[in-house]
């Protein structure tokens, strides 16, 4: 008689079910075939992407649009290995992912060897937590990787499965979960602190991130904001938190020295900034203590203490970003801020340092690709000087409308995670920005591309060139070196994989490419050829 009791394995897809799990991608090995079948058998689709990497990134994506934990599937050894970027990728850039890699059996590896390596230790310095699994216990572990992949900070658990364990049958399935824990907010001293200090600003500044994406309070934010006339600026990640068109809205902030130029003399002018959900990981150098605590009023309401040491405040509150607010904005009455215009005036002067009128160049390139595309189009960006000028250009109206590696910076992303967008959103129009250079890294995941159906868009503006590095060259006289490569068809890279390709050196010729790429039934390769010195002053 077969005996019908689950398997190990089957636990752990089935509490990745429950936690929202719809798809998952890797690279299959005999040692995770248990895996796979358990997973697809759970109602989880398992994706074939064609390097681990992509196939990590593919899967944040979808998380950006269901809200899940992305799950990542590699075989033991090289696969493994090749999902270690994009793991550290999901840890910086705070992202919920599951990594499943298969091994072999403790007993096995006392005297097997190849491709035998210690997965946990590798995992452990970039990853919220390793384990590994156990027949007994799979359905604990299971509840303490969602559950430590989902909390504040989220990030990547990794999680070993032995072969033999993912074929053991288990009589009593025990699928256990953690209960969320109720949103905290601030009582006593520090809360009348805030109170007293929002209601003494007259310049107050806010600084939105990470957070607030993961702990569900943006419409609290907005609402408080719009309440005590608090301009904004967000980290990348955080674009569209608040629509970008908002009248409070300056823009996102820490990447491009261009747009820091203008928006910290205005944190410097204020005497109240509010960091709220900001996790300064995305931020570089220039704001570093931006200000002084002993000057400034500044309150940092963070999920977890600050052990970053990026900046300072005088008033720390390690709690909910909305339930914090709500609590801080009882009887507490709304007044003028910024009565000398400030913020508008500096609005006005991002407008003129980010124009969408040049004639071409890889400003052109974004203004006329918004144009074109709908409202609603979903945009990922990869590394380079292209989404520093992109994530100034592109507006957003929503959160994660524009998705990018922000922390880590990963080249090779923008691909894959347009991928990963199509297949969540099938009815959305979504394009990829990517240098020369990053679509050379992941130019294999077109395969994918065309096997997973849809329409997105790559765009590739080709200047081949590392511009952002060659741009640093430059500006430091260093002779160039170790940043040219050869010019390449990327358009027939695109219809060598079954999808279209178009080369365009104009607006007009971009115009028609993007028009066509829309009614295409499969993807679009446009190779944007460009000046490898447009970005000068640009950016």
């Amino acid at each position: 008689m077969q005996d019908l009791s689950p398997r190990a394995a089957d636990l752990l897809a089935q509490r990745l079910f429950e936690a929202g799990c719809r798809h998952a991608f890797g690279m299959p090995g005999g040692e995770v075939l248990t895996l796979v079948d358990a997973l697809e058998q759970a109602g989880i689709a398992f994706h074939l992407a064609k390097h681990e990497n992509a196939a990590g990134f593919m899967a944040e994506a979808v998380h950006h649009r269901d809200g899940a934990p992305a799950i990542l599937v590699a075989t033991l050894g090289p696969g493994a290995m090749n999902g270690i970027n994009v793991v550290a990728n999901a840890f910086q850039d705070r992202v919920p992912m599951i990594v499943l890699t298969g091994c072999v059996d403790a007993d096995e590896a006392l005297t097997y060897t190849h491709q035998v390596m210690d997965h946990a230790q590798v995992y452990r310095s970039i990853t919220k937590g390793t384990f590994c699994l156990t027949a007994k216990g799979a359905d604990i572990i299971a509840d303490k990787a969602v559950s430590l992949a989902t909390q504040q900070r989220p990030g990547p658990v990794h999680i070993d499965v032995p072969i033999s364990v993912a074929d053991t049958k288990v009589a009593t399935p025990r699928l256990r979960r953690l209960i969320p824990a109720a949103k905290v907010a601030p009582c006593g001293a520090h809360l009348e602190q805030a109170r007293d200090w929002i209601e003494q600003a007259d310049r107050p500044v806010a600084i939105i991130g990470l957070d607030v994406l993961s702990d569900g309070s943006a419409p609290i934010v907005q609402a408080f904001l719009e309440h005590f006339s608090i301009p904004f600026v967000t980290t990348y990640k955080a674009k569209g938190i608040i629509a970008e068109d908002h009248p409070l809205c300056l823009g996102g902030a820490g990447l491009s020295p261009l747009a820091d130029k203008h928006l910290i003399p205005l944190i410097e002018q204020s005497d109240l900034v509010l960091c709220l959900g900001y996790d300064p990981i995305e931020m570089r150098p220039g704001w570093r203590d931006i200000w002084d605590p002993a000057k400034t009023r500044v309150i940092d309401i963070a999920a977890v203490e600050n052990d970053h040491y990026m900046h300072q405040a005088g008033l720390n509150i390690i709690a909910n970003t909305g339930a914090t607010l709500e609590a801080i904005a009882k009887g507490v009455a709304a007044h003028p801020t910024w009565t000398n215009g400030a913020p508008s005036a500096v609005k006005e002067e991002l407008a003129k340092a980010f124009p969408h009128d040049d004639e071409w160049g890889p400003a052109a390139v974004i203004a006329e690709t918004r144009v074109a595309l709908p409202a609603n189009t979903l945009a990922t960006a990869d590394s380079g000087a292209h989404r520093i000028l992109l994530s100034q250009m592109w507006d957003c109206s929503e959160p994660r409308g524009l998705i990018q590696s922000s922390a880590l910076c990963t080249m090779g992303c923008a691909v894959p995670m347009a991928i990963g967008l199509q297949l969540a959103e099938p009815t959305r129009p979504v394009i990829s920005f990517s240098g020369d250079a990053g679509f050379l890294m992941v130019a294999g995941e077109l395969a994918t591309a065309a096997e997973l159906g849809g329409n997105p868009i790559f765009l590739v503006c080709v200047d081949a060139s590392l511009a952002l590095i060659e741009l640093k060259q430059r500006q430091r006289q260093m002779k160039n070196r170790g940043v040219d490569f050869g010019h390449h068809d990327y358009a027939a890279m695109g219809r060598a994989f079954g999808g279209q390709g178009h080369t365009v050196r104009n607006r007009s010729e971009l115009r028609a490419a993007l028009n066509a790429a829309q009614t295409a039934d499969t993807f679009t390769v446009i190779a944007a050829e460009i000046d490898r010195e447009g970005y000068d002053g640009r950016i």
